[in-house]
Order: structure tokens, then C-alpha cells, then sequence
């Protein structure tokens, strides 16, 4: 837990410019901006929004930004130091970053000697130039700068004399920050640890001391560094190729750092960047660093889903901290224990994060998983447990046969109601027809379903068409239901997943599909199982119209007893 008096840590998001650099991870204009203003809502002090002039998408971000900002956090403009051989003042790169708008520019500069006579093909003494002169240009211009020291440790490694000289021209030029990068992520945290020390110590010696100032909206009165003024602030910057971004970043701190950068998800190029989901929680809750508030960290599971919706990309179950699974248990022992005292098997609470314990069912529970389960969804087995090992015994037949209840919790609770002989019985179906026309030469084939059901007692036939039998079947069920049960038309079916059980017998193989289902407020899943993938696909269908219905029952229940 922070206090008043918890040492300040900066956090320094680049998901919108390091984490769209992900294969496969696209977003737009409208996709960046809410983000931006999620991350602002997170606490985030400091948002890098791209490079300006480096596509139109990243210009129309900043423009916009300028037409209605945020409300707390800094946006901050990318760029490199200007190109060989030129100016700063006549670097048309640089007036786009200044069109941008920005009070803070992160630079980036070459660290490593091999990268400077290699890749940039000039001179070490021209790329301490090309340093100097961009953040000297930049701050005449009345800009603040958060100096990105580009594969510091490598160069460090190779060469610290001429690596320490490009923090340096730096330093002299006017920059607040130095931001030290693992930039092929290819350091171990103790090698982090040992150079940050290094850096601290030496910059120390410089006689420009390390001093500290405020950061971000209110710190218009903050001084600016220069030979007479404090030593910048030391920043981490870390990649994930050898699995270390988290645990390196954290040496970092401990080892004098007072920046993160990273990113929500640990989105980024190759194999990603540091993971602010993880960071943030391991430094506030455990290392007594302030970061955000308290209030802000409790949102940071929905944050951390947020995000993964906006750049379409499914949320990592097991992610620590954040993921479905970081505090679900399974184990009947584990279950038995963190029931007593969830200090037996869960690290922090799960609700500081936004998240929340799961009791996880399956072939695996014992007794224990089982009455947990039933009271998250409102049910007291406590005192009736012979009918909740009859359950149990149920539900490890079931799941012999190929069910799967851990990612089906609706189909579990059905199943609990059907065992007290509670189960509402909201519609009956009698039988369905699936008929698909493949034509050949269409890209897309039509699929027609009729349904047979009954509703208190009268029977209804009806059918539709959809894209696919799945989707036909599921059409023509809500077709038939709707107007008994309004509801229905809220009723989404958001996700569809098939999994064949026993490859080794072919097209006879048994077939397990599981449906998501949401209503806007709730998201729910159902499983069936069959040899025959629309038999398995009707009874998770089947079931996930009757737990929305079963939802909307118990809500309209529980209004009308509080009224």
C-alpha cells in the first residue's frame, strides 16, 4: 500500500506507438484516441502518442488531441535526432514535431558505436553532434525532452566511455530525462542493475548531482536542467526477448531508476515490450512505489481488457495480475484453503487489481470447488451436501464424456439448478433441421434451420437463414422465442470455439464447441458435446438462450423484492 510519503515513480506509456508496432496489431485514428483517453483516466502521467510526419494517422492524432486534450496526462511526440550531416533547423522531421503541439518530446539517439558507424553510417563525434543540436533546437523552441538513449546497454557493454558520452551531450543540451533502452531485450537483470548503478554513480560525479523535480501538467514551474540546475532523472525502457522486460525494469528502479516505460499488455515489436499490467501492481502493491492512486488501481483489469478489445486481439486468460485465470483455483485442496484464508494461495488481493477469485470446476474439484461455486452464483450447498456430491459425480461423468465446465460456468449452473430440481424449464425444444446449399463457384454458402419448440404448452415452428448451419440454427431459435421473451433481442452470441476431442478416429471424432453469450452487461458460456458438431452446437446454443433468460429472471426477482 502507498502512503504520502511512498517514493514517486513516472510511468511512461508507448502503447500507442512501441505497441502498435506488434505484428498483426492495427488501430486507427478513433482506436488511438480512446485509448489515450483510457490510459489518462488509468493515472498515466505520460502518454506517447507516435511520430508526428512519420504517417498522416499519427498528424490527425496530435491535431485532434490539440482540439480537445486530456485531461491529466502529458502526450507526448516521438522522434530521432536530426540527420547527419544537417541541421536541426532545417530538419523538416522536427517541425512536424513541433506542429504537433506537444509540451514534452521524447528524442531517441544512438548509444551503441556499432549502430552509429553502421547503421546511421557517419561519425561517433557527428552523432554527439546530432544529439546536441536536436535537443538544443528543440528546447529553444520551448519544448521539455525525454532523452531515449537507443540499445544503451549494448553500447554500454561494447563501449561505456563513448555510451556515457552520448548521455552527456545530452545532459548539456537541455534533456530532463535519460531514459536508458534494452532495446533488443537481450540483457539480464543483474547486467541492468550493475549499469544503472554505473550511470547513477557516474552522472553523479559529473557534479550535477541527481536532484528531483515535478513532472507532468503542474510542474510548469519545474527548473530546467542546465550546468547550474539538477541532474536529470534516470528512466528504464525494456524489450521481452529473453522474458525479462518486467523483472529488468524493476532492477532498474531499485537500482536508482525513476521513469518506466512500458506498455498495457506488454504489446510491442517482436516478442513485446515491459508489461505496465504487471509493473504497475509489483511496484505500488509490493515495493511501496507510489504510481497511481489507489482507486486508479482497481481499474486496471479493465483497463488491461479495454485495450485488448480496441486493438481486437482476445485478452490474455492466464496474464498475472489481470487475466481470467491470475487468481482461479481448481485444485480441491487449493479450493479447501484459500476458502479459510485466500493469504494460502493468492499472492495480493485480486480486487486491488479490478479482478476477482474464480473457483474453477472440473474433473479435478472436489467437494470443496463445488459449494464455493454454488455460493458465486447464489446457491448454498452448505447444508445440503449430499445433493452437492451427487453434483459432483455428475460433473465428472460429464466431463469423461469430453464436457468442460472451467470455461462453461453457465452450463455448470444450469446443471447445479437441474440437480435440486430447480431448473427453469423457459422453453422445450422437440426438434430442429439444418439444410445448407453449396453451390459451386460461390465463395459464400446459405444455411436454412427449422426449429420445432414449445412454449407453455404451445408448440411454434419457424425457421431462418444464416451464413453457416451455426448461425442459421441460432437465428431461427431466436426467431421462435422472441416473442415470448423480448429479452432475446439483447442476447448476442459473441463467441463460437470448436474443439475436436479424439482427432484419431477421423470425421467421427467426438467434438466439443463452446458459445460465448452477452446481453451488454453480462458475458456467459455454454458447451455441448456430440459426434455430430451441430448437435454440439445446438445444446450450447440451447443453453446460453436459457441462462440469458435465466439472468433476466433473477434481476427482475431481485427488483421486484427490493421495491
Amino acid at each position: 500500500m502507498t502512503t504520502n510519503s511512498s517514493p514517486q515513480l513516472w510511468l511512461y506509456d508507448t502503447t500507442l506507438r512501441d505497441g502498435t508496432q506488434r505484428e498483426g496489431l492495427s488501430v486507427s485514428i478513433e482506436d488511438k484516441l480512446r485509448i489515450a483517453r483510457r490510459l489518462d483516466q488509468l493515472g498515466i502521467p505520460f502518454i506517447e502518442g507516435g511520430w508526428p510526419g512519420a504517417n498522416p494517422k499519427d498528424v490527425q492524432f496530435f491535431w485532434q488531441l490539440q482540439e480537445d486534450p486530456l485531461k491529466l496526462a502529458e502526450i507526448v511526440a516521438f522522434c530521432s535526432t536530426r540527420r547527419p550531416n544537417s541541421t536541426a533547423a532545417t530538419e523538416p522531421m522536427l517541425q512536424d514535431i513541433l506542429a504537433a503541439g506537444t509540451r514534452w518530446v521524447t528524442i531517441f539517439g544512438k548509444s551503441w558505436d556499432l549502430h552509429v558507424t553502421t547503421s546511421l553510417k557517419t561519425t561517433l563525434e557527428e552523432n554527439l553532434a546530432m544529439i546536441r543540436d536536436t535537443i538544443e533546437y528543440l528546447r529553444s523552441q520551448g519544448r521539455r525532452i525525454i532523452y531515449d538513449a537507443e540499445h544503451w546497454f549494448d553500447g554500454y557493454k561494447h563501449n561505456p566511455d563513448y555510451a556515457l558520452q552520448t548521455l552527456e551531450a545530452a545532459i548539456a543540451s537541455g534533456a530532463e530525462w535519460l531514459v536508458l533502452c534494452d532495446t533488443n531485450g537481450g540483457t539480464l537483470p543483474h547486467e541492468i542493475s550493475q549499469i544503472v548503478q554505473d550511470v547513477v554513480r557516474v552522472t553523479g560525479e559529473w557534479g550535477m548531482g541527481n536532484g528531483e523535480w515535478g513532472m507532468g501538467k503542474d510542474s510548469s514551474q519545474s527548473p530546467m536542467p542546465n550546468a547550474q540546475c539538477p541532474m536529470p532523472q534516470i528512466g528504464i525502457h525494456t524489450h521481452n526477448d529473453s522474458e525479462m522486460a518486467v523483472a529488468n525494469a524493476i532492477a532498474a528502479v531499485m537500482a536508482g531508476a525513476k521513469m518506466v516505460q512500458g506498455t498495457i499488455n506488454g504489446y510491442g515489436e517482436r516478442c513485446g515490450n515491459a508489461n505496465l499490467c504487471s509493473l504497475i501492481p509489483n511496484l505500488q502493491l509490493k515495493l511501496g512505489y507510489s504510481c497511481i492512486t489507489e482507486d486508479q488501481l482497481t481499474q486496471l483489469t479493465e483497463a488491461s481488457h479495454f485495450v485488448s478489445e480496441v486493438v481486437n486481439l482476445a485478452p490474455d486468460e492466464h496474464a498475472p495480475f489481470v487475466g481470467l485465470s491470475a487468481f482461479a483455483h481448481k485444485g480441491g485442496i487449493h479450493v479447501s484453503a484459500v476458502e479459510r484464508n485466500p493469504l494460502t494461495y493468492e499472492h495480493i488481493q485480486p480486487e486491488q487489481v479490478g479482478n476477482h477469485r474464480r473457483i474453477v470446476i472440473s474433473e479435478q474439484s472436489g467437494l470443496s470447488n463445488v459449494l464455493a461455486k454454488a455460493r458465486s452464483f447464489g446457491i448454498d450447498l452448505d447444508q445440503l451436501k449430499a445433493e452437492a456430491k451427487q453434483i459432483l459425480q455428475r460433473l465428472k461423468d460429464l466431463e469423461s464424456e469430453g464436457f468442460q465446465f472451467e470455461a462453461a460456468e453457465a452450463s455448470f449452473a444450469l446443471l447445479m439448478h437441474e440437480a435440486l430440481g430447480g431448473r427453469q424449464k423457459f422453453f422445450e425444444v422437440k426438434g430442429f433441421q439444418v439444410h445448407c446449399d453449396l453451390i459451386e463457384g460461390k465463395e459464400t454458402s446459405n444455411a436454412l434451420a427449422t426449429v420445432k419448440l414449445a412454449v407453455d404448452g404451445k408448440n411454434i415452428l419457424e425457421a431462418a437463414e444464416g451464413n453457416g448451419p451455426v448461425a442459421a440454427l441460432d437465428a431461427a431459435l431466436r426467431k421462435a422465442l422472441v416473442n415470448f421473451y423480448p429479452q432475446i433481442a439483447t442476447f448476442d452470441l459473441t463467441d463460437y470455439k470448436v474443439r475436436i476431442l479424439n482427432g484419431h478416429t477421423g470425421t467421427a471424432a467426438k467434438t466439443r464447441v463452446l458459445v460465448e453469450s452477452g446481453n451488454g452487461r453480462q458475458r456467459w458460456t455454454t458447451v455441448g458435446v456430440s459426434t455430430n458438431i451441430l448437435e454440439a452446437s445446438y445444446q450450447a446454443v440451447v443453453e446460453g438462450l436459457e441462462y440469458g433468460l435465466l439472468l433476466h429472471s433473477q434481476a427482475e426477482a431481485a427488483v421486484k423484492a427490493s421495491s
